[in-house]
């Protein structure tokens, strides 16, 4: 969810406008996502280098998405959706929104319908070095790891690998996110600044989506989807 610094900039306004912004397309992107039939949404809030974000903007983005965990738990609760965070392991993290975080997953825990996903404190990379110290303490034999073996160590093993990846406000990088799940993922850079994009948009990029021929590394046996 990229572009929330420009938003406020060419509106001459504080980055803190752009955060507070994006609020609205977070819920549009959510609904969008249900009502189309997705069944996973993971989002990209937070991610281990953003620490090194002036100690200010932190702070905000830290009572900002309490806020908006709060305001909208009821609406999560009453879609079906069910919650999860990923990461969260830096102790900077306020003790009172760690908690929220562990309120609304338990809160969502059993909801049936679309699994969300927010990355907060997120980092590929430490996921895969946490998954291959996992495996180092259960004694598995370097022979015995697979592929498979390893993602069951990775953070919520039951998550599937990444079917699309949107990136907005026209950044074209993966920024650590979920590096192992996005081996083979499409990706679209749509120009829209994050605060921007509502769900018109996102269903425009989930119809691209279905209109990609994915071969994984095979013979083309037609496009992913509905070709219409």
């Amino acid at each position: 969810m990229d572009g929330n610094g420009r938003w406020a900039r060419r509106r001459s306004l504080p980055r803190t406008a752009g955060h507070r912004a994006a609020e609205t397309a977070v819920i549009d992107v959510i609904e969008a996502a249900r009502a189309a039939g997705v069944e996973w949404l993971t989002l990209y809030a937070f991610s281990t280098e953003n620490w090194n974000r002036s100690g200010t903007e932190v702070e905000f983005l830290m009572r900002l998405v309490r806020r908006v965990v709060r305001k909208h738990a009821p609406l999560l609760l009453a879609r079906g959706i069910r919650c999860r965070f990923l990461g969260v392991a830096d102790p900077r993290i306020p003790r009172e929104l760690t908690q929220d975080f562990c309120d609304l997953a338990a809160l969502t825990a059993d909801n049936r319908g679309m699994t969300l996903t927010v990355a907060f404190d997120h980092g590929g990379r430490r996921d895969i070095v946490e998954a291959a110290r996992s495996l180092i303490r259960s004694g598995t034999p370097a022979d015995e790891v697979t592929e498979r073996l390893f993602a069951d160590h990775l953070p919520f093993p039951d998550t599937p690998d990444v079917d699309l990846v949107i990136r907005t406000s026209g950044e074209q990088r993966i920024s650590n996110f979920m590096l192992w799940q996005v081996a083979y993922a499409e990706w679209v850079f749509p120009e829209v600044l994050w605060p921007d994009l509502r769900a018109p948009d996102f269903l425009a990029y989930l119809h691209a989506y279905q209109r990609r021929d994915r071969r994984f590394g095979g013979v083309s046996a037609g496009t992913n989807g509905d070709p219409s």
